[in-house]
């Protein structure tokens, strides 16, 4: 476990502690003692970590809470790692770690190097996240693109808190959709051989269907006239199929995201696991039949209403495949836990998808699904609604394009999934501290640039003393640095991967005043070692960061 993980475990168990012996003593009375918990502090002057249990049990003891702490405070003895123990108005009892115990931590991180900020919290347990699984009938958009993003990076920080993850994507290849862009592509390459044709009227029309057809025309002429149209439209469409699961693959691959397994919707009903879970459901009482459909009955698990698993025409709805695919990955595949990351169209899916899971003997907290919200793309302070290149939607590869990978990541994983988003291009291709991408890579990159000057001048500082380092600006630095364990954690917990962002921006500012503050290369050789040694801690934290944002960490700006 990391080092201020165990610090963190050693005041919760002193205060609980102390807490125990204040009412051995009579100083408390003997109430029940709630969870114990500490938090950071918003003000650095009050410390490095707070607990709040007095204000907790001024309500169940009656007693005021600033008496409460003090008498706890009384109690707890100093470790080797904290410096001083306040208490504060109205009622928190306050922890400084030593600078002693801080300076150390460097040696720390530079031995760990890149393993540094990894914790056990998952202990191997197995976790699959399935994310963008858009329907392989078009090119992926930036929507797509916020989901891909959120969902590499979760898998980064649940591997990095000790889980075994497995990231996939769940192509839907079966179904009315396909059937439509089967129909739409045959119609797109008729036309383009100059036979009148029309296009269904629940077809696509986008540009890329016709680019499509014509990239077809070339590879295979026209020998699909030479047959049905059933079979043509099914040959066709399956051509047509591979080709945009390649170009999805290859736009995904563009923003770093690679999967472990696609998996395909249609081998459910090729296994016969459609079928089985079905028949499953159907023994429980849970699938009946009526209006002409079959419906699951989801208002026997506290839902609002019933939902149709197969339509009167025998078709099965999105639900119904939901239902065996996740009965796939839970009892086929044995997955601990299952995250889905969803786009905003499909919130309303997220009950039914949770009691569903509890009607196949599963527990629904075993399952969560995050919903990404809406981008609004903007250039400046003007909406971008339709692409240069086609007139059409705007695709992700554009996008990447215009303003680069690490700008695409860092925007598209800076707010929480649950909140509606702008991209600014402009923005995300400016150099200067204004872009927050730009801001963070370049401390990563001066960074670097202070480690080659001191490989030019042969200065080994691995014998650098770090207790010599007791500026305000170098502590500060080593706090923040301390906090990335903290931050897997916290993630890992609430899978929240947007903190990172903001970590990320806290670390660069940090270390960009240090910079001004602290000359690092000095005539004091001492001093310089120590420093130089600070510094190549944080070239381990920032890098780490950076890379589980999926990120580069480009050593010259």
């Amino acid at each position: 476990m990391s080092e201020i993980l165990i610090v963190k475990q050693r005041i919760i168990e002193s205060i609980k502690q102390a807490a125990a012996e204040a009412q051995q003593s009579g100083k408390l009375p003997a109430v029940p003692l709630p969870d114990i918990s500490i938090e950071r502090p918003q003000k650095a002057e009050h410390g490095d970590y707070a607990t709040s249990l007095p204000l907790k049990l001024a309500r169940s003891t009656g007693l005021n809470p600033l008496g409460i702490a003090k008498s706890i405070a009384s109690f707890i003895s100093k470790s080797a790692e904290i410096a001083d123990i306040t208490v504060a108005p109205p009622g928190f009892i306050n922890f400084t770690l030593s600078s002693a115990w801080l300076t150390k931590q460097i040696d720390s991180i530079l031995k760990q190097e890149t393993s540094y900020g990894n914790i056990d919290n998952g202990n191997g347990k197995q976790v699959q996240i399935e994310f963008v699984s858009a329907n392989p009938t078009g090119p992926l958009h930036i929507g797509h693109g916020r989901g891909a993003v959120l969902g590499s990076t979760l898998a980064n920080v649940l591997a990095a808190a000790g889980f075994k993850v497995q990231k996939e994507y769940y192509i839907n290849d079966s179904g009315n959709q396909i059937t439509s862009f089967y129909r739409s592509l045959y119609a797109r390459y008729r036309q383009s051989l100059g036979i009148d044709t029309e296009m269904p009227a629940e077809g696509y029309f986008g540009f890329y269907i016709t680019d499509l057809a014509k990239e077809l025309i070339d590879e295979h002429g026209d020998k699909f006239l030479k047959t049905t149209r059933e079979e043509a439209e099914s040959k066709i469409g399956k051509l047509g199929l591979e080709k945009m699961l390649v170009q999805i693959r290859e736009s995904l691959e563009s923003l770093r995201v690679c999967y472990d397994n696609w998996f395909s919707e249609s081998s459910l009903y090729g296994n016969g696991q459609y079928n089985k879970v079905m028949s499953m459901l159907k023994q429980s009482g849970y699938i009946a039949e009526k209006e002409s459909a079959t419906w699951f009955v989801s208002t026997a698990l506290g839902e609002d209403k019933d939902n149709v698993v197969v339509r009167s025409d025998g078709t099965a709805t999105y639900f119904a495949t939901d239902i065996a695919y996740h009965y796939n990955k839970f009892i086929e595949r044995k997955f601990d836990k299952v995250i889905d990351i969803w786009g905003a169209d499909h919130q309303g899916h997220v009950s039914r998808m949770e009691a569903v899971v509890g009607a196949l003997g599963i527990d629904p907290k075993r399952l969560k699904v995050i919903i990404s919200q809406m981008i609004t793309l903007k250039r400046g302070g003007e909406l971008v609604k339709l692409s240069k290149r086609s007139g059409d939607m705007i695709s992700l590869s554009e996008v990447i394009d215009e303003v680069g990978v690490d700008a695409c990541r860092f925007f598209f994983l800076c707010r929480s999934a649950d909140s509606q988003m702008d991209f600014d291009l402009e923005l995300a291709k400016k150099e200067s501290q204004d872009n927050p991408v730009y801001y963070v890579q370049y401390a990563y990159a001066r960074i670097s640039s202070i480690l080659r000057l001191a490989e030019e001048k042969s200065i080994k500082y691995e014998d650098g003393d770090v207790s010599l380092l007791n500026d305000e600006c170098e502590l500060t630095l080593i706090r923040r640095m301390l906090l990335l364990p903290e931050i897997i954690e916290m993630i890992a917990n609430t899978l929240e991967p947007h903190h990172l962002t903001y970590y990320a921006q806290e670390l660069a500012t940090i270390f960009h005043s240090f910079y001004k503050q602290c000359r690092v290369v000095t005539d004091e050789a001492e001093i310089t070692k120590a420093r130089l040694k600070l510094v190549a801690s944080a070239s381990i934290v920032l890098e780490k960061t950076l890379s589980l944002m999926g990120m580069s960490a480009p050593e010259k700006m």
